[in-house]
């Protein structure tokens, strides 16, 4: 996780064709990438093609408003409950499929650290968009986002999604031992 303090988060892609590449940004620009497109659920795309797909002012503009919340509730340095929420909700193991004899098989393996971090950003993403887009919520994006990460940071299963995703990942992963 980079954590070096830059002005905007934006670097459009500048280290791309360098190894672990992804290791060099920011995590706040790595959350504003996954917000931009929150990625497919299953084999459907969901969200790709949402209003905010490829509006960095519009999604910068909504970390900047979530992180104000999270200053206001918390009394913390959004960054630091951020890299909570990443902490708290990364899972430690997974699944990948074996196929041997023509039959596939679960197998548990742990899970490198850069997927750690993507897979906790997505369901942040996901479930932020998930809360502020259904109709039982009034919530704006921005809310919705300042309460997924402020639940993930305190590590709360009743309220996080992502906790919840992770608890389920790493139920599968002992369950297929």
């Amino acid at each position: 996780m980079n954590l070096s303090p830059i002005l905007t988060p934006l670097t459009y892609g500048r280290n791309i064709k360098k190894q672990f590449w992804k290791s060099k940004k920011s995590v706040v620009e790595r959350l504003m990438g996954r917000l931009m497109v929150a990625g497919h659920k299953g084999k459907k795309h969901w969200r790709t093609s949402n209003i905010n797909t490829g509006k960095s002012i519009t999604i910068y503009n909504i970390v900047k408003d979530a992180f104000s919340i999270i200053k206001q509730k918390t009394n913390k340095n959004p960054a630091q409950v951020l890299v909570e929420a990443i902490e708290h909700g990364s899972p430690r193991e997974g699944i990948t499929t074996i196929e041997y004899g023509g039959v596939r098989y679960p197998k548990p393996v742990e899970i490198s650290p850069q997927r750690r971090v993507d897979l906790t950003l997505r369901w942040i993403a996901q479930s932020a968009f998930a809360t502020s887009s259904s109709s039982k919520a009034k919530k704006s994006i921005t809310q919705a986002l300042a309460n997924e990460i402020i639940s993930t940071a305190k590590n709360d299963a009743a309220n996080s999604v992502c906790i919840k995703k992770k608890i389920e990942l790493e139920r599968q992963a002992e369950a297929s031992r």
